[in-house]
């Protein structure tokens, strides 16, 4: 790969990606296409991703940049060749935006019930910068750390990133302290984003300190959702506030709070760097856990061996495995997902080539409307084939850990393409298919 190691933490947005994309041997058309896609979903690099990361010598398919720069078939390719037709012609922004803004209505910018469900109402009111989906745990997104070190191609928050306000969730702390008080049933607050290490140890700070507070003591776990350790580990090593961040962590853990740094590693390549090693180390001696998770997005994790390397360095490292997420229904869904079928087949041929201590990971796992399902498994039934499923976490919590079966379908990449099969879904209290915006009748 080239270049050298950074500590300087250097932006790359889309005004650098024609001479970030010249770096290989991509054609002229490719290069307009992808700047095509990056006026509708956002792109954001970094020195690190782009130096340390990325192998340029196998571009366009290198799974590093698949993951970080955009690609033609993230769009339709009506809606493609329209942007960068605007863009060939040197079309005025106004027509530009007015033409982006259409397309990024067409990808589901809020997948999964996010603005209509799962913010919290009082006293008529939404809540500003809360989902609370599951009875035990908030998320809360701090307006300043709404954006992160690099942005991911899959990531079904894009809509946070594009500038446009009516499709962000943020908010201050103020009121969230208030609905916490009120929800003793709250146990867990997870900091997310965007992601919240972007922000300055003494902004975090400001942030996370009144969730420490006593009439908050029933919140016992505060998780930060984040990319930094993979996409920016100088954030923990070597940036000039790297030392108070850490001191903030272990002020998180004297308070009595368990500290949980839910850490993205979407290739076990982010973990083969000194620095990236070096950072899970000092955030792990400050008493914080780090769990992995991610998505299977294609193209990029899409083999069995690279979850079992990813899975079997994290042990290595004292991290836990956590989630394989499958590839949310929203923005460029189609070109990033596997087909359910294949998924658990990813899923079990990795699962079966690590030890114990990596066995803690749960997958494929989709955050449907109603919670997390989890494929466990394709079984013969009868005369047919059927998805063994179950919720890990359910809207209702009385749905939690109860299997049920839908009928295999060796295209079906999400819930909503599934189908029940008869007498088998459950009945009564427990009917998994009987919700708002789920599975197909």
């Amino acid at each position: 790969m080239q270049g050298t190691p950074t500590e300087v933490f250097r932006p790359y947005g889309s005004r650098d990606l024609e001479v970030l994309l010249s770096r290989s041997s991509l054609s002229a058309s490719y290069r307009l296409q992808a700047r095509a896609v990056a006026e509708v979903l956002p792109f954001r690099a970094n020195s690190y991703v782009v130096d340390e990361l990325i192998d340029w010598s196998a571009v366009p398919d290198d799974p590093m940049f698949r993951l970080t720069f955009p690609q033609p078939e993230m769009l339709p390719a009506d809606d493609r060749e329209r942007v960068a037709g605007l863009l060939a012609a040197s079309a005025p922004r106004s027509r530009m935006q007015d033409v982006v803004r259409a397309v990024r209505a067409r990808l589901n910018p809020h997948p999964s019930g996010q603005r209509e469900r799962n913010v919290p109402v009082v006293d008529g009111r939404a809540v500003p910068g809360i989902q609370h989906k599951y009875r035990e745990t908030v998320l809360f997104f701090p307006r300043r750390g709404q954006t992160c070190h690099a942005y991911c191609t899959y990531c079904f928050r894009w809509a946070q990133f594009v500038g446009d306000a009516d499709l962000r969730f943020a908010g201050e702390v103020e009121p969230v302290v208030r609905y916490l008080a009120s929800r003793p049933e709250v146990s867990d607050v997870l900091l997310t984003g965007g992601d919240p290490l972007v922000m300055s140890a003494r902004m975090l700070a400001g942030y996370v300190e009144p969730l420490l507070a006593d009439p908050l003591a029933h919140v016992s776990t505060l998780r930060i959702g984040t990319k930094a350790l993979s996409y920016w580990p100088y954030r923990f090593v070597s940036d000039p506030d790297a030392g108070e961040l850490l001191a903030l962590f272990r002020r998180i853990v004297a308070a009595g709070r368990r500290l949980v740094v839910m850490a993205h590693y979407s290739h076990p390549r982010e973990l083969g760097t000194g620095v990236a090693v070096e950072a899970v180390r000092r955030v792990l001696e400050t008493g914080a856990s780090v769990r992995v998770q991610a998505p299977l997005i294609r193209g990029v994790n899409d083999e069995a061996a690279l979850w079992q390397e990813l899975w079997s360095s994290a042990v290595r490292l004292d991290m836990v495995p956590y989630y394989m997420f499958v590839e949310r229904d929203t923005g460029p869904q189609d070109h990033f997902a596997v087909p359910l079928g294949r998924a658990w087949e990813i899923y079990r041929d990795a699962y079966a080539r690590v030890s114990g201590l990596a066995r803690t990971v749960r997958g494929p796992v989709m955050s449907a409307d109603e919670g997390k399902v989890c494929v466990d498994g394709v079984l013969g039934a009868g005369q047919e084939r059927v998805f063994v499923l179950r919720y890990l976490q359910a809207r209702e919590p009385g749905w939690v850990g109860r299997p049920f079966l839908a009928r295999f379908d060796p295209a079906a990449t999400w819930w909503s393409q599934l189908q029940p099969v008869v007498g088998a879904a459950g009945t009564g209290e427990f009917d998994p298919f009987a919700v708002t915006g789920g599975a197909g009748p």
